[in-house]
């Protein structure tokens, strides 16, 4: 039989005899010979990609978007017409947002890149009968190797032996537990549950073992997620989409404009058809914003840079404002909404239950204590409790290398909340442990579901200390301690504890039990603690008490999730644990109510597409799901029209973190494999900067559409003199040339632009629903105001300004020029009133309906510096003899500043008298 036909349950499954023989290896492991020809057959042990990032591709495909390449075609046709100047500006401002992008994306991907480092760097196997280290990498398909507390595990792998083996296997399942592992065979609840199984990526955190390697690289169940999700398409971007569309609405106008100017030159004008469509050109450069991908892709930036100042990193700049319009975020438990650290919180004796706090012990509401240790000779029952789960347990905690740094756990979750418990009051671990020396240990199994150590008293005698499942410890206690003495446990007692345990179970809590016996010698008990047995010892147990524990919430993710539900955001559950645990965390949070509906793994299974679309309409929490169901619930949401972020950290996150139209990955906490899917990276792991980071990214989009609004009003003073030409036949030559007005496009306009992209939120952005799918960065508003209101204001005023100088020097008594002094200074007044028109727009576009007095009128130091740099270059252009002759300008009079100086101030005042009503009639 082909071993390549047998799934990993099957193999699990097989008698030793016939497994050793499926893979042709033995419990002397493989031969050097028989691992060098399988290594070269299967390859290395490593993750791979499935595709390289080509450099070259990433950086050209900033050169090939729509706007960019209606770019190249207008510098292209520009310098055929003879416009060389024209056509080089263009191409250059092309090249420079090209280059821009590119290094802005690069540097972003660069700060998220890193090794697979999930995989151990060695691994110890049986070679030719003896035990090696070998790099893991070479490891392979049959090859025998150990275990220990703390290796990372390096294949899919069965157990031939274990001795208290416990494993995490939340890169995988979500799971926050630790699963119990040994050699014989049980199938267990979910996928990756066999009992005698260990899978590439999981970490031992307890006990030893050796086991046989099934399936090795991509093969093994973290490779075939990783070929998932590297096989998913990269979905376009909401921001990129809409920017095609805009660019694709603005080129088309642009060209009919184009069309209809050409056509009307030749025939109202009677120009050649050379010079007419050098003409109509003009007309296309007027209305196509050059500057909308260099200030789009640099507010992008900005938003970037934001972001990462609030633990948010951004691989793709269009993800900044995808952020903005999520309405759905599905979300991972377990070190995502979690802590993904088992802490204790209740401490249940018969006579007494304790709240566990950050700082100690809550009873009735009052803190025993704060500073100072809790007396506990004034709580003996406590003590002991205590004591048992310190001493009761293999674990060790490891400071962190710097104050900072968190401590590294050499254990299982579970009894390292057990330490620090004791820790918590005061009670000193290594005195502890000198005074009451362990010298025996009945380690824990999953079938007993107990830990048993025995330790010498200070007084010499030695005592047994158990810990462990509560059912099974019941079974074999037959007293209980209750204020310090120990009595017969009744049937009452054991009603009373399981109650509370089942109260504890609803609240999504586990719970443990703490048991003691004295070692007195009788009912079987040996009288040399060397020779207990788990069948002489564990009997006759006195019951202590329960702790009682959970993987708390983050701390900051109830005002996180309160403004994801302001502002219309539903935050679906999506996570490998039980469905109880699942749903109290997301009702005690606040994600949804008691009535959610929990569908499980099995459940989704079974379900089709169009049941799952509407099941994730309503208040829904997924349990125990496998990796490849997390995507359905994010196409679920999508084909319901939803825009979906889906957060995570492990390798079972990964294909809904490509799927989702934004995949945010825990940067402390997640698997290389999450990172690499994920379009931003949690610096911090924190659920609250998501919030933060949508936040941000709906300020991007609301300052985006200030800056088109600011853009785009100038066109219509760019356009008016065209217009004035053509319909007076020529006769009023035109007051502004094609260079003038690139000169506002990629020079005047880009600073205050730029500043407008760093514009802060304004009030209530988060207390808005999510804007349609449907809306559009250019809406009729905006069109409105650009065209009808601001443009057409500076319009006037442009064109009053180039008749002003035509009147100073005899117009209309003398016909107007069409070159020589009077002419280039008519031109150089129409420019510098347009400017001096974006410098009021750039003030009023600050806002949508707030007063940018409300604000502070110099708040925005961006915006203002974009001023002075847009005057300075107009004097520039004016003062400086070349740039004249380029510009066809020239120096203006101390009368003339003083005009344009006037013009911003009443288009201010008008904007705040516009706002001021439009306020009103919100109210």
């Amino acid at each position: 039989m082909d071993k390549s036909r047998l799934t990993t349950d099957a193999l699990a499954k097989l008698p030793t005899d016939q497994f050793y023989q499926q893979l042709q290896t033995s419990q002397h492991g493989l031969s050097s010979q028989q691992a060098a020809a399988l290594l070269t057959k299967v390859g290395p042990n490593t993750i791979q990609q499935t595709k390289s990032r080509s450099q070259l591709k990433a950086f050209l495909k900033n050169f090939t978007s729509l706007m960019a390449l209606l770019l190249w075609v207008s510098g292209f046709i520009a310098m055929f017409t003879g416009m060389i100047e024209l056509g080089i500006a263009i191409w250059a401002v092309n090249l420079i947002n090209g280059c821009f992008s590119f290094w802005q994306e690069h540097a972003a991907q660069k700060a998220t890149d890193s090794l697979k480092e999930m995989l151990p760097t060695y691994t110890h196997v049986i070679r030719d009968g003896a035990t090696t280290q070998i790099n893991a990498t070479d490891l392979v398909p049959g090859d025998v190797f150990t275990i220990q507390a703390g290796n990372s595990i390096s294949a899919d792998a069965r157990i031939m032996q274990a001795t208290a083996l416990q494993v995490d296997e939340s890169a995988l399942t979500g799971e926050s537990l630790a699963v119990d592992k040994r050699a014989a065979y049980a199938k267990g609840d979910g996928k990756f549950a066999e009992s005698n199984v260990v899978y590439a990526g999981t970490v031992a955190v307890n006990g030893t073992a050796t086991a046989v390697a099934l399936q090795t690289g991509m093969q093994t169940e973290f490779g075939q997620i990783a070929t998932l999700t590297q096989h998913q398409k990269n979905t376009v971007s909401p921001l990129t989409a809409e920017l095609d569309r805009l660019t694709r609405q603005i080129s088309l106008i642009a060209i009919l404009i184009g069309v209809i100017f050409f056509i009307a030159a030749i025939f109202f004008v009677h120009y050649p058809v050379a010079k007419s469509f050098v003409f109509a050109l003009g007309m296309i450069v007027a209305f196509i914003p050059e500057g909308l991908l260099p200030t789009v892709t640099l507010s992008l930036a900005q938003g970037v840079t934001r972001m990462s100042k609030k633990h948010a990193l951004v691989k793709e700049l269009s993800s900044v404002e995808t952020l903005g319009e999520t309405t759905v975020i599905c979300s991972d438990k377990t070190g995502t909404l979690t802590q993904n650290q088992m802490t204790i919180n209740h401490v249940w004796l018969p006579d007494q239950i304790y709240k566990v706090s950050g700082q100690g012990y809550v009873n009735n509401g009052q803190l025993l204590y704060q500073q100072q240790p809790v007396d506990l000779t004034t709580a003996p029952d406590l003590a002991l409790l205590l004591r048992v789960a310190a001493l009761d347990n293999d674990t060790e905690i490891q400071p962190g290398k710097t104050p900072q740094a968190k401590p590294k756990i050499m254990g299982t979750p579970t009894e390292a909340a057990h330490l620090i418990l004791a820790q918590k009051s005061g009670l000193d671990l290594k005195q502890l442990a000198d005074r009451y020396p362990r010298v025996q240990e009945l380690p824990f199994d999953s079938d007993r579901k107990r830990m048993t150590t025995i330790h010498t008293q200070p007084a010499g005698q030695p005592v047994i200390y158990v810990k462990g499942a509560l059912d099974g410890i019941l079974a074999i206690s037959d007293t209980i301690l209750e204020h310090g003495q120990r009595r017969p446990l009744t049937d009452a007692d054991i009603q009373r504890i399981n109650a509370a345990n089942q109260h504890y179970a609803g609240e999504g809590l586990r719970s443990m039990a703490i048991a003691t016996r004295a070692f007195d010698g009788q009912a079987g008990l040996p009288s040399d603690p060397a020779d207990c047995t788990i069948e002489n010892t564990e009997q006759h147990l006195t019951f202590v008490g329960l702790t009682v524990m959970a993987d708390p919430p983050r701390p900051e993710i109830y005002d996180a999730v309160a403004k994801c539900h302001r502002a219309n955001i539903r935050i679906i559950m999506v996570t490998g644990d039980s469905p109880l645990t699942a749903k109290s965390v997301a009702t005690k949070i606040g994600i949804t109510s008691d009535q959610a509906r929990v569908i499980t793994g099995d459940e989704l299974a079974a379900m089709s597409a169009t049941d799952l679309q509407a099941a994730v309409k309503g208040e829904v929490i997924f349990a125990r799901v496998a990796p490849e169901q997390k995507y359905r619930i994010v196409q679920a949401n999508q084909h319901n029209g939803e825009i979906v972020a889906s957060t995570g950290d492990g390798v079972n996150d990964a294909p809904a973190l490509k799927q989702a139209d934004i995949g945010i990955a825990m940067g402390v906490t997640g698997t290389d494999v999450a990172k690499d899917a994920a379009d931003m990276i949690l610096t911090d792991d924190n659920f609250a900067s998501i919030v933060a980071a949508i936040e941000e990214g709906r300020t991007v989009y609301s300052n985006l559409q200030k800056f088109l609004l600011y853009i785009l009003n100038s066109n219509v003073p760019e356009a008016v003199p065209s217009v004035l030409f053509l319909f007076s036949r020529g006769l009023i030559p035109l007051p502004l040339t094609v260079m003038q007005i690139l000169t506002v496009d990629l020079g005047t306009d880009m600073l205050p632009a730029l500043g407008l992209g760093a514009e802060k939120s304004e009030p209530g952005v988060m207390d808005q629903p999510p804007r349609a799918r449907n809306a559009h960065l250019l809406n009729k508003a905006i069109i409105w105001k650009a065209f009808g209101w601001y443009g057409l204001i500076a319009s006037i005023l442009s064109t009053v300004a180039y008749f002003f100088v035509n009147w100073l020097h005899g117009w209309p008594n003398v016909a107007l020029a069409g070159s020589g002094d009077t002419y280039i200074m008519a031109t150089t007044m129409t420019l510098a009133a347009i400017v001096f028109c974006q410098i009021a727009a750039a003030i009023n576009c600050r806002t949508k309906v707030n007063s940018v007095f409300s604000v502070g009128l110099f708040s925005n130091h961006h915006v203002w510096w974009g001023i002075i740099f847009e005057v300075g270059l107009l004097a520039a252009l004016m003062y400086i003899p070349v740039l004249q002759g380029l510009f066809n300008t020239t120096a203006i009079m101390g009368r003339d500043w003083l005009l344009l100086l006037s013009i911003p101030i009443p288009l201010v005042l008008i904007e705040e008298g516009r706002k001021a009503i439009v306020r009103q009639l919100n109210h």
